[in-house]
């Protein structure tokens, strides 16, 4: 069943809970729910993973106590989490009746896959937002874990403020100037930066540290995780 698929039957529930509770038909879409080889979710307005499909469960790598009764956001890369955190506000705030969004989901074992993320607002009779439904989809080339998060705490604060000016296309002498270093300074913390990634050169290492989503995504200039940063 397709994703267009479950979001109409998600909506389909919203506008149902305003009205007397039909059973067959809620028993249809609880059937889907269990059943539907789409990865599903049902959040509390905090965000807190109430309950989950199996599939879902499958897909991250994780049993129901380690999922249910947990933030959304721990099942999230630290790159995302604040692009998927506005959109969860406009959401839960009434702003819009569901989103959807890329993003980059971690399983145990620094291991992570990418897909596509919906959230569907459902709302009481009253129109405050009573839960959320999410839908995961997987990139097909990412039905296994395959991208390493690389998660660790890898950078001092200067070496973070380094990437960051390199990222940007800043000089060394520039960043010598901004960061009060001498040149041989800024090439120290440049050389130690190309060890930490095991990278040989400046083009390689943005990319490295960009594919491992030690950035922000969607932030200009590049701004470091704090989960990077010692």
């Amino acid at each position: 069943m397709s994703t267009d698929t479950a979001t109409t039957l998600v909506q389909r529930t919203s506008s149902a809970d305003s009205e007397p509770r039909r059973d067959g038909f809620t028993g249809v879409f609880r059937s889907f729910f269990d059943r539907s080889g789409i990865c599903l979710a049902s959040l509390d307005p905090r965000l807190r993973v109430v309950e989950a499909n199996v599939d879902f469960f499958r897909q991250f790598g994780r049993s129901s106590s380690e999922v249910c009764g947990h933030s959304f956001y721990d099942l999230l890369h630290p790159s995302v989490r604040e692009r998927v955190e506005q959109q969860f506000v406009r959401l839960t705030e009434g702003g819009r009746a569901r989103f959807a969004e890329r993003v980059l989901a971690v399983r145990p074992g620094e291991s992570a896959f990418s897909g596509e993320l919906t959230g569907i607002a459902v709302h009481r009779e009253s129109g405050q937002v009573e839960s959320i439904m999410v839908l995961v989809r997987p990139e097909k080339s990412e039905q296994d874990p395959q991208l390493l998060t690389g998660r660790k705490k890898l950078l001092t604060a200067m070496d973070a403020r380094i990437l960051e000016g390199v990222a940007s296309g800043v000089s060394t002498v520039q960043l010598a100037a901004t960061l009060y270093l001498s040149r041989g300074g800024v090439e120290y913390h440049v050389s130690t930066l190309l060890r930490k990634l095991k990278v040989s050169n400046r083009p390689a290492l943005v990319s490295k540290a960009f594919s491992m989503g030690i950035f922000a995504v969607g932030s200009w200039p590049p701004r470091v995780l704090p989960d990077y940063v010692k």
